[in-house]
């Protein structure tokens, strides 16, 4: 059964009138499927992400529109497959470059919603371009407290870079100080730590308003690094790697936990929609990740690089306890989000409005087909109903009936399906562009070709 409804009269009653609900989405980055409780996780417990599955729904096939971290990131703020608009790899830390981040043909969630009156907040990573067109202010976000590369170290004493004039390398740019809007600022806390007191201080300041807080931790992504605060909560761990990865995911929940407190401290929480997701499935062993029973790892287009933990909360409207087998994707939060705001997209969205299918407004499938692409690697998957086809290489095509075999086991030789599913696919293909920047693993080939890629006095 897809959708289970408890006591949905009484729900349908207390239904909230007002028309511009806030929007909040809590992003994870890297997080293994499984490494949730919601999702079965006995190792790490994670009671306040578990308040929104339980005070909404869960998603067992919540999938995110790309493997890794950019382009997902591209898709989900857009609201569009990323590759519509060539953002097909994840872009370099390249100060001086327009071209590597976010094209300016695209609208973001937030620029869309400031036409419904929204002020909006984003936190954490940001990963759309360091360019200073490319920054969250320029992209329709009212306020920014975060860093501009995909990935950041965590303790503040470890940030010792002031400015974009002191990197010199990729890499180097997770050691910048972090971005109060466009001011460099002395972080004292914890990263994850601080990214949670920004936005309880957000949520504090607009409780009369309508707001957006895209709240982009960048744990548990590399580097691995945790308080004692979390790390003794996990004595019972014996592996140091996975030890700090579930102190880091603990960190993510307690922050959850503060932003549900402070939307029920200032009885808002009825009028505020909650997401929660990870940005692609966990890349593990890397960073000691764990997706169950899924295949594969971030990266790949196997499941366990695009289904995530995904769940979603509206307390009034929504009705709690939910279980929703039906596919759903990052993609369908911008679409909800603007059905909700009432203001019309620049672009056409590819997402659709979720709200009604959880209520039970609409019945059936929110999507006849789910669609992915990877460029470089030449591979490629189609999620349709119960089946989905998938050729990670370039190489072969695989067909499994994904409902009773989420690991991709068992490959079925069902031609006819096959044929079906691959001629959708090739439509949907033929809307895509190639990649419009060279890509993280460019690194090298970028800096011959932009030798000043750094220097900013040349520009």
């Amino acid at each position: 059964m897809a959708i289970c409804l408890v006591n949905f009269l009484c729900f349908a009653q207390k239904k909230n009138t007002q028309t511009s609900p806030n929007i909040i989405i809590v992003l994870a980055d890297d997080l293994g499927y499984n490494d949730v409780s919601f999702n079965g996780s006995t190792e790490i417990p994670t009671p306040n992400i578990d308040r929104i599955a339980n005070n909404g729904v869960k998603f067992t096939n919540g999938y995110v529109s790309y493997a890794v971290c950019g382009p997902s990131r591209a898709g989900l703020i857009t609201g569009r497959y990323q590759g519509r608009f060539g953002f097909s790899r994840n872009p370099l830390f390249a100060p001086n470059d327009p071209s590597q981040g976010l094209p300016l043909s695209e609208e973001t969630m937030a620029k869309t919603l400031s036409r419904g009156g929204y002020k909006s907040l984003a936190l954490g990573k940001w990963h759309l371009g360091a360019h200073e067109s490319q920054r969250p202010l320029k992209r329709g976000f009212t306020e920014f407290y975060g860093f501009l590369t995909g990935g950041h170290y965590y303790f503040p004493e470890d940030l010792t870079l002031n400015d974009i004039s002191e990197i010199e390398s990729q890499y180097a740019a997770y050691r910048t100080k972090l971005l109060k809007n466009d001011t460099r600022v002395e972080e004292k806390e914890y990263l994850t730590d601080a990214l949670s007191r920004e936005a309880v201080d957000f949520i504090g300041r607009n409780k009369d308003n309508p707001f957006f807080i895209y709240l982009a931790y960048n744990a548990p992504h590399t580097p691995l690094q945790a308080t004692e605060k979390y790390l003794s909560r996990f004595d019972h761990i014996t592996d140091k790697k996975r030890k700090t990865y579930a102190a880091m995911v603990s960190a993510v929940d307690d922050g959850v936990g503060s932003v549900l407190d402070k939307l029920e401290e200032l009885e808002i929480s009825d009028n505020t929609l909650v997401f929660f997701l990870s940005d692609n499935g966990g890349p593990e062993p890397h960073n000691a990740s764990d997706n169950g029973a899924l295949r594969g790892t971030k990266g790949s287009l196997w499941e366990g690089g695009i289904r995530v933990p995904f769940a979603v909360q509206w307390p009034g409207t929504i009705p709690a306890a939910q279980v929703y087998d039906h596919p759903i994707i990052s993609l369908d939060i911008f679409a909800t989000a603007a059905a909700l705001a009432k203001v019309k997209p620049k672009n056409k969205l590819d997402g659709v409005n979720l709200i009604p299918y959880l209520t039970g407004e609409e019945n059936g499938a929110p999507h006849k087909s789910l669609q992915w692409r990877m460029y470089d690697k030449k591979a490629y998957a189609i999620r349709k109903g119960d089946y989905k086809m998938v050729n990670v290489d370039g190489e072969k095509e695989m067909l499994f009936h994904i409902t009773n075999d989420i690991g991709e086991s068992n490959p079925l030789a069902e031609e006819k399906k096959a044929i079906s599913m691959l001629k959708s696919f090739n439509n949907w293909l033929s809307m895509l562009m190639a990649p419009v920047f060279l890509g993280l693993k460019d690194d090298k080939k970028y800096n011959e070709l932009h030798p000043d890629r750094f220097d900013l006095e040349k520009y």
